[in-house]
């Protein structure tokens, strides 16, 4: 009788926080300021000599968000918070990283971050429903679309994975807006005192359903990528 009392008594769990259990340890609240700290104010504040911020009057500042990143360096997970994150819009950049990342002693600290995993070639719907979730609170998800870090210009190569998330969001009612960020470095390889740029560009909003859908906005995606990458390429001086 008295762990049939006590379970009634004890706060009931939400799925999300079910699902989120089950990916990742959520948003730290005392190592989340700490890393605020160290990677903003620290580490992009002795590294880089300038960092500039196109088109941010393109940023939702409420409401759910995807924010779709070209992919050029590991400082690109920094660059993002700092455009776009808590003491810009008020809330945090989450983070869909593959799985490899969220191994070893990275893993720890991406687990307590607000990063969780997805396999790339073969997503879990635990780790889709999750996001789906995270965007229906009106929170602010960062996709890699390019899928991982592509240092020398090419051109563009994205995975549906995105286009399908929104699919799948729509599907559950919650029409998400997607801003292409373009992000470019005085180097392919950033170096010490290197120049930054990130450019934010219009917000796109997947139209239709299926497959058909899923081409053509990623397609479109392609396209504004590579004008935002552009703009911020000129800003740290590369060829355009």
């Amino acid at each position: 009788m008295t762990w049939l009392l006590a379970a009634q008594s004890a706060p009931s769990v939400s799925l999300h926080q079910v699902r989120e259990r089950g990916l990742c340890n959520g948003i730290s609240p005392w190592l989340s300021p700490l890393a605020m700290v160290a990677s903003q104010d620290i580490a992009l504040g002795l590294f880089f000599r300038g960092i500039q911020v196109l088109g941010r009057e393109h940023l939702p500042t409420s409401g759910p968000v995807l924010l779709a990143p070209t992919h050029r360096a590991r400082w690109d997970a920094f660059l993002l918070p700092h455009a776009a994150g808590r003491r810009v819009t008020g809330r945090d950049c989450r983070f869909m990283v593959t799985v490899d990342e969220m191994r070893g002693l990275q893993g720890w600290f991406l687990h307590r971050l607000g990063c969780f995993p997805v396999n790339q070639t073969r997503p879990s719907m635990a780790s889709l429903r999750y996001a789906v979730d995270l965007l229906a609170g009106g929170q602010q998800l960062v996709v890699f679309p390019e899928g991982r870090i592509q240092r020398e210009p090419s051109p563009l190569r994205l995975h549906q994975g995105l286009a399908r998330l929104a699919l799948l969001a729509a599907g559950q009612g919650v029409v998400v807006p997607v801003v292409p960020v373009g992000i470019a470095y005085s180097h392919s390889l950033p170096r010490w005192r290197d120049r930054a740029a990130l450019c934010f560009g219009p917000p796109l909003t997947l139209e239709g359903q299926g497959r058909e859908a899923a081409i053509a906005f990623t397609d479109h995606l392609t396209t504004a990528l590579q004008q935002a990458e552009t703009q911020a390429r000129g800003r740290v001086g590369l060829a355009l």
